[in-house]
């Protein structure tokens, strides 16, 4: 007797038949409808969600206000390209970001459609603000998959056969405590890790050349490894020395993903530019680059941006979602959620020595 397949079963038959094999495969669960936490595929099983489409719906699917903010914008216009025509979605949205993610006395934002665009022209913006070209970011790092944010990119697996990449980009080992900290304590794995730095200047690439450092402060390929607040203080007081920018990439950090708008608000350390997508547009294709006005306005007209860049929808639905995450308190609840889990996977620690490590922002 032939089994019967399942609709998910004939589903991904015809997305092997028909997609392209690069596209990626975590796994092969479906989807019908989804609402919260809950996804139901296409044969009506429920499912917890807990990929959130990679960290982008830190407010749940589907949540209402977010799905109104879009039908009802989606009936007014669709696009326009904020090149041709200025319109009011993407001005409150930018003063939204700003308001929530000042960077200095005055504070500018552009928008574009994903992570990867936002590190593109970040790297656009630092170069024309120093005059200057190299970029240095780190290992364990993912930036995206467009060519400068691959090239930013640690991880081989995401490169083979893209080559050849992007010149003038150097990497330093990311300051993974738990890896390479060895017998040191944290200030002396720290100190150390600084010193790595410094020297860098002689022996990888020299400051004077040296545009910016991208970091993500809380990695997510890499495996959510935070970087120690001492290490960023002390990022941050290498790149004013040498007037090199300080970018933090929180496309997978922000948005209330530990408990506060972005993870940098937690070190108290200020970024130069600061880049955002993922979960700031509810599943909606959006991302910002937000930054000091001065650096942000160093950028000739026409050398930043593209066609879709804030979609008038997109940008509804990021609107939205900051009201709704503030209006529900997201960034509260997800420290407390954060301090349930990490309490439990602590208990979990001392019962298995199996588990090596419970990772967490410092609070």
């Amino acid at each position: 007797m032939i089994k019967q397949k399942t609709k998910s079963e004939e589903l991904m038959e015809r997305r092997k038949n028909i997609v392209a094999n690069g596209v990626g495969v975590f796994n092969t669960i479906t989807v019908r409808e989804a609402k919260g936490a809950i996804i139901i595929d296409a044969d009506g099983r429920e499912l917890i969600d807990f990929a959130g489409g990679i960290g982008v719906v830190n407010a749940g699917h589907c949540p209402e206000p977010v799905v109104e903010a879009i039908r009802d914008q989606a009936t007014k216009f669709l696009h326009t390209s904020f090149n041709v025509v200025t319109y009011d979605p993407y001005i409150n949205l930018c003063e939204a970001l700003a308001e929530i993610l000042p960077h200095g006395e005055k504070t500018k934002v552009m928008l574009v459609s994903t992570g990867a665009e936002a590190v593109e022209n970040a790297v656009k913006i630092a170069r024309q603000a120093t005059k200057k070209q190299a970029i240095l970011s780190f290992t364990d790092a993912f930036h995206g998959r467009t060519m400068m944010a691959m090239t930013l990119t640690s991880k081989i697996k995401y490169k083979e056969g893209c080559g050849p990449f992007a010149p003038e980009v150097y990497q330093l080992p990311f300051p993974n405590y738990y890896r390479y900290g060895g017998s040191k304590s944290l200030t002396e794995f720290v100190n150390w890790e600084l010193k790595r730095l410094y020297e860098s200047a002689h022996n990888v690439v020299d400051p004077k050349n040296l545009a910016a450092i991208i970091l993500e402060p809380i990695q997510g390929e890499g495996g959510f490894n935070a970087v120690p607040k001492k290490y960023l203080e002390g990022l941050r007081s290498f790149c004013d020395q040498h007037g090199v920018l300080l970018i933090l990439d929180e496309v997978q950090s922000g948005f209330g993903r530990t408990g506060r708008w972005a993870s940098w608000q937690h070190y108290g350390v200020q970024p130069d530019i600061s880049l955002y997508a993922k979960s700031l547009g509810s599943g909606m294709p959006i991302a910002a680059v937000v930054g000091r006005a001065d650096i942000m306005d160093a950028a000739a007209p026409g050398t930043i941006g593209g066609t879709y860049i804030g979609n008038p929808v997109s940008c509804a639905a990021a609107l939205a979602t900051i009201q709704y995450m503030k209006d529900h308190n997201l960034n509260q609840r997800a420290v407390e959620i954060g301090d349930i889990i990490s309490n439990r996977f602590e208990t979990l620690r001392k019962q298995y020595p199996q588990i090596g490590d419970v990772r967490g922002v410092e609070l």
